[in-house]
């Protein structure tokens, strides 16, 4: 047998099962949307039309995560595999249990319940979706699949759309609210349909591969007309409602948006906005956003930067807002400095700065309709924290607007410290597309990062879906250096794809701290103990996580998670976090490390033992659950992470 690097979760069911968190469960209904998906189509009831079946398998799908639900603390086995995995028997099974709901009958004087509403989202308007034809195997198999009940449809598709035995279909039926009888029944039933479950893979049965036809255009043309004289009257009658009368509007003493203001003006006034030499920055005492001169080649089109400035000031209902938390949308108090405006291609792109906050304005080249502003926190931002932001996003690509100090930049894969650099051209500080990892879906192989120069020497940064890219350093939190090292590197390689835990939240700088090396009880090698810690631009909000990795494993697995606490950082520079592992010959053991200022460990509740230094191994079986007490060498208690 082959060592596993991660040993398999409980089954849906058991006690363990209840320690699934929101972050578990999103994980695992983003990577395998297609197939819940497609469960869900499955199971719903074919009476109400392809279309809207599969927009009520979407909205089922969306809507199946726990509501804010805390994790009990427990020490998880390790896990890649799917069928492993409590988050996603965690959502199949919501998916069930509503596809099941959205098919009962309405019945009169009862409250119907949320699945069997229409769904609100996701929506479409003038056209009708469905998957592709298949073949008639498939029609006989759909039209066979409908005429049975809905325990039996969703015990048909377990089985082979899910390969689940008897017994655990038994379970997530009776999860899902299915009593025993007709659990029973179900099973029976499903036995009724010859159809090879292969059919089940089929393009008929994919809502997320659709075909798109238009609605009944003549209906359609009627209903418009009636809104639109409908919207007219509505127009009229709030005009002579808003009249004044007693010489207050519906807001009190605020201005009208038209009030000549000399400092709302200033602030809208391209003419005033700030703008720096190209020759500050290499004088300034500063290396921030303040030095960085305006680039691009509508620098001068007062047009352009008009619109992007009254659109930070009043967005209207059109325009796509957008702000990483903790970032105030409202408009500037005074006039920006411009950092770029220039024709990118399909869109013009404004972006400016007004000492606490980035702004990016994005306009179609046909015209302002459609336009998009994103903001993003920046203060403080000095050195490598202000030597990037991103310009655009297009085809799965992005490119960086860059620092004029910067001379150098090239594109690294973050989990392959052997691979190399690939060098990237720099245009008047545009770098040329390198492949986003914020953009990509789907399971993750590799982490491309960005690695900037400059005269005082190489950093990393990485796209996490914002304007602003995070920093990434490596070593003690005390004192933390850039990621570019060999050592560090290496640190970094197996928990690069851990970032994804960390898009659009706003994170400023994310550090991975090696803090323990520990020898295998099956003597197969050392297993890799990794703290990684991400803080934010707004203070609250930061992430920790201690991840582990054994000997031949191309990734390392998260083992324990915290948000908002000092630990793994520089107020508190300590760690302890333990994993149940499975060694070659299926033994099972209790694993646990603190840093090296630890002095003892020690694990009670399902596992009992304790050990001298900061490494703790104890033979255990599976699925026990344990709490983990350390002691400092200054005699301070910490707690295992959680």
């Amino acid at each position: 047998m082959q060592p596993q690097d991660v040993a398999p979760r409980p089954a849906p069911g058991s006690p363990a099962d209840r320690t699934v968190d929101v972050e578990q469960a999103e994980a695992a209904l983003v990577e395998h949307y297609p197939r819940l998906v497609r469960l869900a189509y499955l199971v719903l009831p074919s009476g109400s039309g392809r279309c809207r079946r599969v927009l009520a398998a979407h909205s089922l799908v969306q809507r199946a995560l726990p509501r804010g639900r805390a994790s009990v603390p427990v020490i998880p086995a390790q896990s890649t595999a799917r069928d492993g995995d409590p988050g996603y028997a965690y959502v199949r099974l919501q998916v069930v249990r509503t596809a099941l709901e959205a098919g009962l009958p309405l019945r009169r004087r009862a409250r119907p319940r949320r699945a069997q509403l229409p769904p609100l989202l996701p929506q479409v308007w003038g056209l009708s979706l469905f998957p592709r034809s298949g073949g008639a195997e498939e029609l006989a198999l759909d039209q066979r699949l409908s005429a049975l009940p809905g325990p039996a449809r969703a015990a048909y598709v377990l089985r082979g759309l899910e390969k689940l035995p008897d017994g655990d279909v038994r379970e997530v039926l009776t999860g899902a609210g299915v009593g025993a009888d007709e659990v029973a029944a179900a099973l029976r039933g499903a036995d009724t349909v010859t159809a090879p479950y292969a059919l089940l893979d089929s393009p008929e049965f994919d809502p997320c591969a659709l075909q798109a036809r238009p609605t009944d255009l003549m209906r359609r043309r009627r209903h418009t007309r009636a809104a639109l004289a409908a919207a007219a009257a509505l127009a009229v009658c709030g005009a002579l409602v808003a009249l004044p009368g007693d010489g207050r509007g519906p807001d009190g003493a605020a201005a009208p948006v038209y009030a000549r203001n000399p400092a709302a003006e200033a602030a809208l006034d391209p003419g005033r906005l700030v703008r720096v030499s190209p020759a500050v920055w290499k004088t300034s005492a500063r290396a921030d956003f303040s030095a960085w001169p305006a680039r691009g080649d509508l620098t001068r089109d007062s047009g352009l930067l008009r619109r992007a400035l009254a659109v930070w000031a009043r967005p209207g209902g059109t325009v796509q807002v957008s702000a990483t938390p903790g970032t105030p949308t409202g408009g500037p108090s005074g006039p920006p400095q411009l950092l770029f405006a220039g024709d990118l291609g399909t869109a013009r792109v404004v972006i400016l700065h007004d000492g606490l906050r980035i702004a990016r304005y994005a306009e179609p080249k046909g015209g302002a309709a459609g336009a998009a502003l994103d903001f993003a926190r920046a203060d403080g931002a000095t050195g490598a924290e202000a030597a990037a932001v991103v310009l655009d996003r297009t085809d799965g690509n992005v490119r960086y607007l860059t620092a004029p100090w910067v001379t150098r930049a090239a594109e690294r894969d973050l989990s392959k410290p052997g691979a190399g650099l690939m060098e990237l051209t720099l245009t008047d500080g545009i770098t040329s597309p390198l492949a986003s990892p914020a953009a990509r879906s789907g399971a993750c192989t590799t982490w491309n990062v960005l690695q900037l120069t400059d005269a005082s020497g190489s950093y990393l940064v990485s796209d996490l879906g914002e304007l602003v890219p995070a920093r990434l350093t490596a070593g003690r939190p005390a004192a933390p250096k850039e990621a570019t090292g060999a050592e560090a590197l290496r640190t970094w390689a197996p928990f690069a794809c851990s970032l994804g835990e960390v898009r659009g939240q706003g994170v400023r700088t994310v550090n991975a701290w090696g803090y323990a090396r520990q020898s295998l009880p099956d003597a197969s090698g050392s297993a890799h103990w990794v703290c990684t810690r991400a803080e934010t631009w707004r203070g609250d909000g930061t992430r920790v996580l201690a991840q582990f990795h054994t000997p031949g494993g191309l990734f390392g697995a998260a083992v324990a998670k915290a948000g908002d606490v000092p630990a793994c950082g520089p107020r508190d520079p300590h760690v302890l976090a333990g994993v149940l592992w499975k060694s070659r010959a299926g033994s099972w053991y209790l694993l646990a490390a603190g840093d090296k200022n630890t002095g003892s460990v020690r694990a009670t509740g399902g596992v009992s033992g304790s050990a001298e230094g900061n490494l703790l191994a104890v033979r255990t079986r599976k699925g026990v659950r344990a709490e983990l007490r350390g002691t400092l060498e200054d005699g301070r208690a910490i707690g295992g992470l959680r």
